[in-house]
């Protein structure tokens, strides 16, 4: 199975995404959004500078 993300509700109530690996180890994890749509939102912005966005190497 690939990767997933996952929206949840924190404990103060936001909307969050984490992005999880095939193993099922978190490899990612968002600000608050105020409700799901904001979180989808964001995942599909997220999808799309992943699959052409450059790489920063800021070490």
């Amino acid at each position: 199975m690939a990767g997933h993300f996952e929206v949840f509700t924190d404990n103060g109530g936001s909307c969050r995404v984490r992005l999880v690996d095939n193993f099922g180890k978190v490899i990612a994890f968002s600000a608050p959004f105020r409700d799901t749509d904001a979180a989808a939102r964001a995942i599909y912005t997220f999808r799309e500078i992943a699959a052409s966005g450059l790489i920063e190497d800021h070490t």
